[in-house]
């Protein structure tokens, strides 16, 4: 650390974000006074849960002093006018500035909307005054398109949310090998793509429940990723961190990186992954590297 540049320093948990569900507002509420001030709340769009319970927990966010950030699952909207009814009222009644688009899981759409790019075409997001958009990267592939395909797909819906005004924002899957995260991220930027990025990380929990995470969201989890991500395939039984995760991470980016932070899957319960960013980061030094937290 340069005694001459302390400020231009930063920590890797510096400007963090959370994925949340509806149904984890309370424990969100229990453990608020622990997060920084106007971080960033994911809200996935899960199946059973509608509208209104997307739009009561963006106002809760909201009223906790973060800054919400809804999903919309192109593939499950019926209409448009859903599509604009919903983020018209999420920006009035809970302030939401960004939304993070993604295709969804279901193989026929229940309306016009086949992939995350047709709901950015629609022109509702800068309409309705969302400033950033943030869309989906896969480190470490995707169940349905090559490398070059996600690339190109990348690329365009990043273009389309820039030339409408808006800022992108790329949010990795989780994963469990960081040479993979990192060797994605220099791709990216070869490539020239320049947005933040955050990476994926999946908060402590039991090496059971992160395993059928994995399984259900197709991230791959193989004996050699798991060996690299600290567990003991023998060790089923057990609970993990992403001590090693993140301390290979750090170790790894450069500036050539560009702007990265860390997007945390808390399945091990939002107290235990707030937990844990506390203890890294009081026993971790802030990064060597100069460079700006992700917005």
């Amino acid at each position: 650390m340069h005694p001459s540049t302390p400020k231009s320093l930063r920590h890797i948990t510096d400007g963090y974000s959370l994925e949340v569900s509806t149904k984890d507002i309370a424990a969100l509420t229990a453990a608020a006074p622990r997060i920084l001030p106007g971080s960033t709340i994911s809200i996935p769009y899960l199946p059973g849960q509608d509208d209104q319970a997307r739009l009561a927990a963006a106002r809760a966010v909201r009223a906790l002093g973060f800054e919400p950030m809804p999903h919309l699952s192109a593939r499950r909207i019926a209409s448009l006018a859903e599509l604009d009814a919903f983020v018209t009222r999420a920006v009035a009644e809970a302030g939401v500035e960004r939304c993070f688009v993604i295709a969804g899981d279901p193989s026929t759409p229940v309306g016009p909307f086949a992939d995350s790019a047709s709901l950015i075409e629609t022109g509702v997001f800068e309409r309705a005054g969302v400033r950033v958009v943030g869309v989906g990267g896969h480190p470490e592939g995707h169940p349905v398109m090559s490398a070059s395909d996600r690339w190109e797909v990348l690329e365009r819906k990043c273009q389309m949310i820039a030339s409408r005004g808006m800022a992108p924002l790329i949010i990795t899957q989780f994963g469990f090998d960081a040479d993979v995260a990192l060797a994605w991220l220099q791709t990216l930027r070869e490539r020239g793509i320049g947005h933040p990025v955050r990476v994926g990380v999946p908060g402590p929990a039991g090496i059971a429940v992160l395993a059928r995470y994995a399984a259900l969201c197709g991230v791959s989890a193989c004996a050699s990723m798991w060996s690299k991500y600290g567990i003991s395939l023998g060790k089923l039984f057990g609970t993990a961190g992403p001590d090693v995760f993140v301390d290979r991470l750090t170790a790894g980016l450069t500036d050539a990186h560009g702007p990265v932070s860390l997007h945390f899957f808390p399945f091990g319960g939002i107290a235990q992954s707030v937990k844990w960013i506390e203890q890294y980061r009081a026993r971790t030094p802030a990064l060597d590297r100069a460079g700006p937290a992700v917005s």
